[in-house]
């Protein structure tokens, strides 16, 4: 791509990409795991959007400096970069996640087994989400990273950006 991106662009990715991804996931984990009923997880999931729209672009940028800071090292690449996605998943969304889990009136047991076990399961999840916000940039049509997913649908991302 030969202009430059509009922040505003990048920032609509990165919303979308966290918005999609923390809800279906979150309720996953709240109702099978966290044992909170289907009523709480669907409130904790409607305060988390506006959380998350706020969050979001912030949030793509501080994985963006972990991936950098991953790249720097000659060796290692696959790994390292899924280490900066778990990394920077699990620091910066556990606490915002907690206070949601907080609002909507989840009591300590349950936002400590929530948190954890995000955080554990984050261990592969913050990874897939890295990979989907890489997935929705390009469906934006935002400059993707130098080191893209190895689980590129090609054919489909080039129909759905011509569609953007």
């Amino acid at each position: 791509m030969s202009r430059a991106v509009s922040p505003w662009r990048s920032a609509a990715a990165d919303t979308f990409a966290l918005v999609v991804y923390c809800f279906i996931v979150g309720m996953a984990i709240e109702i099978l795991i966290s044992g909170m009923s289907f009523s709480q997880s669907l409130s904790s999931r409607v305060v988390s959007i506006p959380v998350n729209i706020l969050i979001a672009w912030p949030y793509g940028r501080y994985r963006d400096f972990f991936i950098a800071t991953a790249r720097r090292s000659p060796r290692g690449q696959f790994l390292l970069r899924n280490l900066a996605d778990l990394l920077a998943y699990v620091s910066f969304q556990s606490p915002v996640y907690a206070a949601i889990l907080w609002s909507v009136g989840a009591d300590g047991q349950q936002i400590l087994a929530a948190v954890t076990s995000n955080a554990v399961i984050s261990m592969a999840m913050g990874v897939v989400y890295g990979y989907f916000l890489e997935y929705c940039r390009r469906l934006f049509r935002v400059v993707p990273s130098p080191h893209p997913s190895p689980v590129q649908t090609g054919d489909m991302v080039d129909r759905c950006s011509r569609t953007w």
